[in-house]
């Protein structure tokens, strides 16, 4: 909600064509006030200034030496819902702030890299605490490190250039390239609020520190239920397939064919009856059970599909009440349900 207050006498009360920047006698006409707002001054002598906020719920910088996993860690922030936003040039940063207090929805959970392809990135990261403070969300800035044997190991072995290197890297160039790049990244590794060195550790090991850092080990996984039936095919991007056929078929009661598992007097026709109803609990079981363990594998995201013959009736029945079960159960996850096919002949 936006609120109000007494705008400067110095503002002349002018609007300009974009409606959210101020007309000033010492600033031009167009310029922002702030970018970490939007202003809109609607005043003659003293007006109104309108603020209106809104933010993602955190950001996060990550910094470091190239080689040092980057890229693994901003796939293991997207996994744990992280908007990542790579290779921007610093001199962008601003105006993506300012994009994203006015879209903060697009942006709950947003993921900066910022290194050292455009110099020392100390200010950019002040800039983005700085605006994170002003915005009222937490921030934190990660700074991934590496022995320089094993940085050199890594491009070696992936035959990647060092973006500060030379057309081509010899062992001697890419060495000289990580001590310019420690160089210009000193002082962001003395303001990081974490410091993470990944020369021993795996991606798995990466993916935990991270989210201890950012979430507080509070990892999260999206489970993504889709109701099928099996002439239609089976669902190709399903980790877990159920096959709820052997249930009691709404199809055969006259009454309840142009029905569809969403309506109440299916779900209580097929969750009552005793194949049905075991099956439900059976599945239910099962997956909140293997639940941490896919967690515990790194995995943000697990899709299950529930078939019965043409997926109208059985597997939706049971995808909304499996739903409705993990959704009341401890833990951290979220649960989505598709019907993929209930409106299908």
């Amino acid at each position: 909600m936006a609120t109000e207050r007494t705008c400067p006498r110095s503002c002349c009360g002018r609007v300009c064509n974009t409606g959210n920047r101020s007309h000033q006698p010492d600033r031009p006409c167009g310029r922002p006030l702030s970018p970490l707002r939007t202003l809109h001054l609607a005043c003659a002598d003293r007006g109104t200034l309108v603020v209106t906020p809104g933010a993602p719920h955190k950001i996060v910088v990550l910094t470091g030496l190239s080689g040092a996993g980057k890229s693994t860690a901003t796939k293991s922030l997207e996994d744990i819902g992280f908007r990542t936003i790579d290779n921007m040039p610093n001199d962008l940063i601003p105006a993506l702030l300012e994009k994203i207090q006015l879209q903060p929805d697009r942006f709950a959970r947003l993921c900066l890299v910022i290194d050292a392809r455009d110099g020392d990135p100390r200010a950019a990261i002040d800039g983005v605490r700085d605006a994170s403070a002003a915005m009222g969300v937490e921030s934190r800035v990660i700074y991934l490190d590496s022995r320089d044997d094993v940085l050199i190991r890594r491009f070696s072995e992936t035959r990647h250039r060092h973006p500060l290197g030379g057309p081509i890297d010899a062992p001697g160039d890419v060495a000289g390239a990580i001590r310019s790049e420690r160089a210009l990244l000193s002082s962001s590794r003395e303001i990081a609020d974490a410091v993470i060195d990944t020369s021993d550790l795996a991606a798995r090991e990466l993916r935990d520190r991270l989210v201890q850092e950012v979430l507080g080990g509070d990892a999260s996984i999206s489970v993504h239920l889709t109701s099928f039936g099996y002439k239609h095919g089976i669902p190709l991007d399903s980790d877990l397939i159920f096959d709820v056929r052997s249930a009691a078929n709404p199809h055969w009661v006259p009454e309840l064919r142009p029905k569809d598992g969403r309506d109440q007097e299916v779900a209580t026709y097929v969750l009552t009856d005793p194949v049905g109803a075991s099956i439900e609990a059976a599945i239910a079981t099962f997956i909140e059970r293997t639940l941490d363990t896919y967690l515990g594998d790194g995995r943000g995201r697990l899709s299950i599909a529930i078939g019965c013959t043409g997926g109208r009736h059985r597997s939706v029945a049971i995808s909304e009440s499996l739903a409705a079960k993990l959704r009341s159960q401890a833990g951290a996850r979220t649960v989505h349900v598709h019907h993929r096919d209930v409106e299908r002949t």
